[in-house]
């Protein structure tokens, strides 16, 4: 039997960029760590548009979803990467972490990169960290009567981060600093509450999303906002802990 080819959601398109909202679990492009996997964005961005060639401008983990932007060409690419390197792109995330988040800060904690065994052979083992900075802001909490571990109750924070830097699994790493470990991270997450939300959710997902990409068009100069709606696990979640999804829209200060 034959695997439907996904649909993909595309949230913007111009004669030069292309958005589109990437599902959790689904890799961007072709890697060795993931030989056997057969469903790519970039593959399947170029089949919904024709066979168009699409050049990704920044990454996101296989299992965060939200906005992910693709020059349409290749000169178009070598125009933006340098604005993402330059920070020149904001980006807005949303994540559901373990714990009661209290306030506001931005967290400034360098990040030793983190190697992958076969991509990441030739690269140097013994690189001193390098800058990490996170701003994040509570946005919700919720207190539920599931026992989880030695505790009656458990708690749990929406929150929203602006990362500032763009290191590998940055803001996983940060929450895990902070013991606000992200909901679903199997790697730098907490398999005790991941446990949780698959049983009495049906959350089987990491609980970070891609909200916003913001930025100055390359041609137009016009400011341009482009963002991503959750997907189903998200309602889910959003509806038991009784938070209006309006929390994914506002700017914090307007929470």
């Amino acid at each position: 039997m034959t695997e439907t080819a996904p649909v993909l959601e595309i949230l913007y398109q111009d004669d030069v960029l292309v958005a589109v909202n990437k599902p959790a679990g689904m890799l961007v492009h072709r890697s060795w760590l993931d030989r056997h996997e057969t469903r790519f964005v970039m593959q399947t961005l170029r089949d919904q548009l024709g066979g168009q060639h699409v050049f990704p401008l920044h990454r996101l983990d296989r299992p965060t979803s939200g906005v992910l932007l693709f020059a349409l060409s290749s000169e178009m690419a070598a125009e933006m990467m340098p604005k993402f390197a330059g920070r020149e792109v904001k980006k807005t995330y949303h994540a559901v972490v373990r714990g009661w988040v209290k306030e506001a800060a931005v967290l400034d904690y360098p990040l030793k990169e983190e190697l992958d065994k076969l991509d990441d052979k030739r690269t140097d083992q013994d690189k001193a960290p390098q800058e990490a900075v996170t701003a994040y802001w509570p946005l919700a909490t919720v207190e539920t009567q599931i026992p989880v571990g030695r505790y009656a109750t458990s708690r749990y924070s929406l929150v929203e981060m602006k990362p500032e830097t763009g290191r590998k699994h940055q803001l996983r790493r940060h929450m895990h600093h902070l013991s606000h470990h992200i909901i679903g991270d199997v790697n730098h997450g907490d398999g005790r509450h991941n446990r949780m939300f698959r049983e009495h959710y049906d959350c089987h997902r990491l609980m970070l999303h891609a909200s916003a990409l913001e930025f100055i068009h390359p041609v137009s100069g016009q400011p341009l906002r482009i963002r991503a709606d959750v997907d189903d696990s998200w309602l889910r979640v959003m509806d038991a802990f009784d938070w209006p999804l309006s929390l994914l829209t506002q700017a914090p200060e307007e929470n």
